[in-house]
C-alpha cells in the first residue's frame, strides 16, 4: 500500500512539474516579449505620454478585478470536480463579464474627470473596454484550460496576447516613430478585442458552446464577489499609486514609476507560473488534506523565494540598461527599479501562501488581509505621493507587499497548525 501511495504521489508531482514547466515556458517567453514591448512602447510614447496612458489604465485595472465577479475562479473550483458543468459555468463567466463591464465603465466615465488629470480621463473608456471586458474574456478563457490542467494551451493564450501587443507597438514605432497616448489606446483596444475573440473561439472548439443561465450566474455572485474582492484589493495596492500620481498631474513621474513597476511585474512571472500550476492541486488538497497542502505550499514558497532573491540581484545590477533601451527620458527608472527590486521576493511569499489559503476555503481571511493592506497603502500614498512623488509610491509599495507577505504566510500556518484537522470550504 505504501508503494502505491508513493507512486501516486510521484505521478501527482510529475503532473504538477509538467504543468509548471508549461506555465514557466509560456511565462518565460512572455517575459522576453514584454521586455521588448516595454522598450518599444517607451520609445513610441516617451515618459510623459506613457504616464498619461498608465493613469487611465491603472484606474480601469482596479475595476477589471470585479467585471467577471470571480466567475472564472468559481469555474476552476466546480468544473474541475465535475466537468459536465462546464457549459453553464462558462456561460456565467461571459454573462457577468459583459454586464458588469457595462456598469463599471459607465461609472468610470463619469468619475474619471474627478479622479484623473484631463488627458488621462479622456482615455478611460478606451482603456476600460480593453482591460475590463476584452482582457477579462481572454484571462478567463485561459483559466478554462487551466481548469482542465491543459497548461500548454493556457500558456499559448497568454503568450499570444503579449505577442499581439508587442507587434502592434513595433508596427506603430516603425510607421509613426512617435505616437500619442490616445493613438496607443486605440491600437491597444483593437489588439485586445482580437485576442479576446480568438480566445473565445479556442474554448468553443475545445469544449463547445456556453450555456447561458441567469439564475446560475446570479447565484454565484456572492461567492465570486469574495474572489473578485481579493483581486480588487490586490489591484488597489498595485495600481492606486499610479492613479494618484495621475490625479496630481505627475505624468512624467508616473511614466518613470509605471515603467519600473512593469519591469517588476515581468520579473515576477515565474512566481505566477508556479502559483497557477499549483492552483488545481491546492483546491483538491484543501478540502481533504490540509497538512499536505501546507507542505506543498511551504516547499513551493521556499523555492520561489530563492529564485526571486536571484532575480532581485539581477534587477539591481542591470537597472542601468533601461535608459539605453528606452531612451534618456527614462533615466530615473533606474533608481525606481532599484527601490522596487525586493517586491518579486515578497510576492513569492504572499501569492503562493494566499493561493493555498484560498484552496483551504478560507478566502474571506485572505480578502480581509488584502483589504487591510490596500487601505494601508492608500493612506501612505495620500501623504507620501504629494511630498515625495514616485519615491513615496515606491516606499508604500515595499511596505505593503512586505506586510502582506507576513499576513498571508501567517494565515497559512494558523489554518494548517493541526495536521489531522480536515478543513471544509467556507462560503
Amino acid at each position: 500500500m505504501s508503494l502505491i501511495r508513493r507512486e501516486i504521489h510521484r505521478l501527482r508531482n510529475s503532473v504538477l512539474g509538467r504543468n509548471f514547466g508549461w506555465m514557466l515556458v509560456g511565462q518565460g517567453a512572455t517575459l522576453v516579449l514584454q521586455a521588448g514591448y516595454f522598450a518599444v512602447l517607451g520609445r513610441l510614447l516617451g515618459a510623459a505620454e506613457y504616464g498619461v496612458y498608465v493613469g487611465a489604465f491603472a484606474l480601469t485595472a482596479i475595476l477589471a478585478s470585479f467585471t467577471a465577479m470571480g466567475s472564472g475562479t468559481i469555474l476552476l473550483r466546480y468544473v474541475g470536480a465535475e466537468r459536465l458543468r462546464f457549459p453553464a459555468y462558462w456561460g456565467s463567466v461571459l454573462v457577468l463579464t459583459t454586464g458588469f463591464s457595462f456598469i463599471f465603465l459607465s461609472g468610470a466615465k463619469l468619475a474619471a474627470p474627478h479622479l484623473l488629470n484631463p488627458s488621462s480621463a479622456g482615455l478611460v473608456l478606451l482603456a476600460g473596454i480593453a482591460s475590463c471586458f476584452c482582457a477579462e474574456v481572454t484571462r478567463n478563457a485561459a483559466m478554462v484550460f487551466q481548469t482542465f490542467e491543459r497548461m500548454k494551451v493556457t500558456a499559448v493564450i497568454n503568450l499570444a496576447s503579449n505577442l499581439a501587443r508587442f507587434c502592434a507597438a513595433l508596427g506603430m514605432l516603425a510607421e509613426l516613430r512617435h505616437a500619442s497616448a490616445f493613438q496607443w489606446a486605440v491600437a491597444s483596444l483593437v489588439v485586445s478585442a482580437l485576442t479576446a475573440l480568438a480566445s473565445f473561439i479556442a474554448v468553443t472548439v475545445a469544449y463547445g458552446w456556453p450555456r447561458f443561465s441567469m439564475s446560475l450566474a446570479i447565484k454565484g455572485i456572492p461567492e465570486g464577489f469574495g474572489y473578485s474582492f481579493a483581486g480588487s484589493a490586490s489591484s488597489v495596492y498595485n495600481d492606486i499609486d499610479k492613479t494618484m500620481l495621475s490625479h496630481y498631474g505627475m505624468n512624467h513621474a508616473n511614466g518613470i514609476y509605471a515603467l519600473a513597476y512593469r519591469v517588476i511585474d515581468v520579473s515576477t512571472t515565474p512566481v505566477a507560473a508556479l502559483k497557477d500550476a499549483a492552483a488545481p492541486r491546492f483546491f483538491r488538497e484543501g478540502s481533504s488534506n490540509p497538512n499536505a497542502l501546507r507542505v506543498l505550499a511551504e516547499g513551493l514558497t521556499q523555492r520561489a523565494v530563492i529564485l526571486m532573491l536571484g532575480v532581485a540581484v539581477v534587477l539591481y545590477t542591470t537597472a542601468p540598461l533601461i535608459p539605453l533601451a528606452l531612451g534618456p527620458g527614462f533615466a530615473e527608472s533606474v533608481q525606481a527599479v532599484r527601490w522596487l527590486c525586493l517586491i518579486p521576493l515578497l510576492r513569492a511569499i504572499h501569492q503562493i501562501s494566499g493561493c493555498a489559503v484560498m484552496g483551504l476555503g478560507k478566502q474571506r481571511y485572505r480578502t480581509a488581509a488584502q483589504l487591510t493592506i490596500a487601505v494601508f497603502n492608500f493612506l501612505l500614498n495620500l501623504f507620501w505621493i504629494p511630498a515625495y512623488g514616485w519615491k513615496g509610491a515606491a516606499g508604500s509599495s515595499l511596505l505593503s507587499d512586505g506586510l502582506l507577505a507576513l499576513l498571508s504566510f501567517g494565515l497559512l500556518l494558523v489554518f494548517c497548525r493541526k495536521p489531522n484537522k480536515v478543513l471544509t470550504y467556507s462560503h
